[in-house]
């Protein structure tokens, strides 16, 4: 099987809920997405897709990840889709750094391999554990009493873990915290995500006043340093996001004594990497979250598959981005439902992508 075409497209998803701000008041209206189609000479097309939260959020943006494709791409046309190991080196030694740009073309490459397979991406890679993966849902930075109302609806839609943005003002922090904390049931789980937002001087202040609270700190600090120095104060379970960029960062994470880690595929630079941090992880008895930056349904179904793969005393929960946004591009997904998702039975990430709403590509291959 020969790669014989590469598409690629640029598609805005605005947020269902409006505006999103996370740690310092950074904000989006919408993900800015790259999707790519591989298409093979066998008949076979594969998905993949990638969108950064934004330029702030990550040393990712849409624009680069547009210009790296179409850097890229030419390289990959008539080598073998199915030899994936292959096309990480290859994409590796044509393209140095960058693994946001690799990922839609990697996870691409990972759909057709599993549809060559016959095999769910799943059970492709290594088992379905149960039938559904846990969601959470995030409240965007803003007033208490707004973050409340947030935190009440997304209750009642049916989430059952919450993540409250912090990584302001740490005093103004806690009264988020607490606020969400008092106007919901006591079994729905809480996460505070500071995105990297405090140094450890304003953590220490936050974790000072909350002791008493009932949550998970995630990646307070921006400085990986900080976020391990936090570990002896923390009184809650601390799990890092941002820092988990490499096998580096992953094995530091556990010496330190860090709870539990967030892999993004687009992060560490697709879903073969993806997947080799998820099982050291897993081996060395590390909490995990496997999500993504953003996206809709190409993305949310990789998401989907990556986390049913992991074994559920290990993983912790995902996120439905596709119901974050108004725009849909594909069908196969199981609505989401009591605050769990599942992931697509059919061969590959299991989809029927909508062609019409992706447009016109922005780069067009062919062998």
């Amino acid at each position: 099987m020969k790669i014989t075409a590469i598409r690629a497209y640029a598609q805005f998803q605005p947020f269902r809920d409006g505006t999103y701000t996370c740690s310092g008041g950074r904000s989006a209206e919408g993900f800015d997405s790259t999707i790519v189609a591989i298409e093979t000479d066998a008949g076979v097309t594969g998905w993949g897709e990638m969108a950064p939260l934004g330029a702030f959020y990550a040393p990712a943006f849409a624009a680069g990840a547009r210009a790296g494709i179409a850097e890229l791409a030419p390289h990959l046309i008539g080598a073998d889709p199915r030899q994936l190991r292959a096309i990480e080196r290859l994409m590796d030694h044509r393209f140095n750094g960058h693994p946001y740009v690799k990922s839609a073309l990697d996870m691409a490459c990972w759909d057709i391999a599993a549809q060559a397979a016959d095999q769910p991406l799943a059970e492709f890679l290594g088992g379905r554990f149960g039938e559904s993966v846990t969601l959470y849902r995030s409240i965007s930075q803003a007033a208490p009493d707004l973050m409340v109302a947030k935190a009440r609806h997304y209750v009642a839609e049916g989430y059952r873990r919450l993540q409250v943005k912090v990584g302001l003002d740490p005093r103004e922090d806690v009264e988020r915290l607490e606020a969400v904390r008092q106007a919901i049931p006591s079994d729905i789980v809480l996460f505070a995500d500071g995105n990297g937002g405090w140094n450890s001087y304003q953590a220490r202040q936050f974790l000072l006043a909350v002791r008493h609270l009932d949550f998970t700190l995630e990646q307070p600090c921006g400085r990986y340093e900080d976020n391990a120095a936090l570990r002896g104060v923390c009184a809650q379970p601390l799990v890092l996001d941002e820092d988990i960029d490499s096998l580096d960062a992953l094995l530091r994470a556990k010496r330190d004594g860090i709870d539990g880690v967030t892999i993004k595929i687009a992060r560490v630079g697709g879903i073969g990497r993806a997947r080799a941090l998820r099982d050291l992880a897993v081996d060395l008895d590390l909490m995990v979250t496997m999500e993504d930056t953003g996206g809709a349904e190409i993305d949310t179904a990789a998401m989907a598959h990556l986390s049913l793969s992991t074994p559920q005393a290990r993983r912790l929960h995902t996120v439905d981005f596709h119901n974050w946004v108004t725009i849909s591009h594909a069908s196969g997904l199981a609505p989401c439902a009591g605050g769990e998702m599942r992931a697509p039975t059919k061969p590959g990430l299991g989809l029927t992508i909508d062609l019409a709403s992706l447009g016109k590509p922005f780069l067009e291959l062919a062998r």
